[in-house]
């Protein structure tokens, strides 16, 4: 594989597993140097050790921490997500703000304190790992459509301030991934919908999609890399769609 990210040092937040762990991979096999943060320590050494990156062991809910942090890093991939399935009526206040905080608010921290040596150095990646949920609304998801709207927001905003300095800002929006995040959705879905969890992924989860089969994480690792590479710089401001079609519609 051609070595295109050599010399440049990438962050990926919630690295150490799933489509953060893929990107990890991906970026580390064209010769980035990769900081694995996740809240996850141990997971993120490991796999550190295996792509002779370095790890951080963070909590990206302490926000307060994150608002004096220096970041050095020529990629920054803001990958971390949680999900709650739950009506609005009973949807946890707590759980929302989690979420925006992690989803939203963290990225934005991350972001200004990476942009300095990004502008010093006048070359700079900003990739934010988005959803087919920051384009399109699905019921009983209020907090995680809102933060990956947000996000699409935050992203352009970065687009444009950046351009000037040698650095981009993009979305990319998959639909359904093969990751634990979206496992671990199944039986709430079944719960919130009334149907068996063997029927969420036909009924609900695929249903909007052309292709009917999960995104797979290095499916979107792949287009991670490609955007923090020399070649997609002039692809700034954009939300690349991977969702099989839904967005089609």
């Amino acid at each position: 594989m051609e070595n295109t990210l050599n010399g440049r040092k990438a962050l990926v937040t919630g690295g150490a597993g799933g489509i953060g762990a893929a990107s990890v991979r991906a970026l580390a096999a064209r010769g980035a140097k990769v900081v694995i943060a996740d809240v996850d320590g141990a997971a993120a050494a490991a796999l550190a050790d295996e792509v002779g990156g370095t790890s951080w062991a963070v909590d990206l809910l302490d926000v307060e921490a994150l608002q004096t942090a220096s970041l050095d890093c020529d990629i920054l991939v803001n990958n971390a997500g949680i999900q709650r399935v739950s009506p609005i009526e009973t949807f946890e206040p707590a759980d929302f703000r989690r979420i925006i905080t992690l989803m939203l608010e963290a990225p934005f921290l991350l972001i200004r304190a990476a942009l300095p040596h990004m502008y010093a150095n006048g070359f700079g990646r900003i990739i934010n790992l988005s959803s087919v949920h920051g384009l399109r609304a699905s019921p009983f998801k209020s907090a995680y459509v809102s933060a990956k709207h947000g996000l699409e927001g935050l992203s352009k905003v970065t687009a444009l301030e950046g351009g000037a300095h040698g650095v981009t800002s993009n979305c990319i929006n998959p639909g359904y991934v093969r990751t634990p995040l979206v496992e671990a959705q199944i039986a709430d879905q079944a719960r919130v919908h009334g149907i068996p969890e063997s029927e969420v992924l036909a009924k609900i989860m695929l249903t909007e999609a052309a292709v009917k089969r999960l995104v797979e994480p290095e499916e979107v690792a792949s287009l991670v890399a490609w955007l923090a590479s020399t070649e997609a710089g002039m692809v700034t401001g954009a939300s690349y769609t991977m969702d099989g079609g839904w967005s089609a519609r």
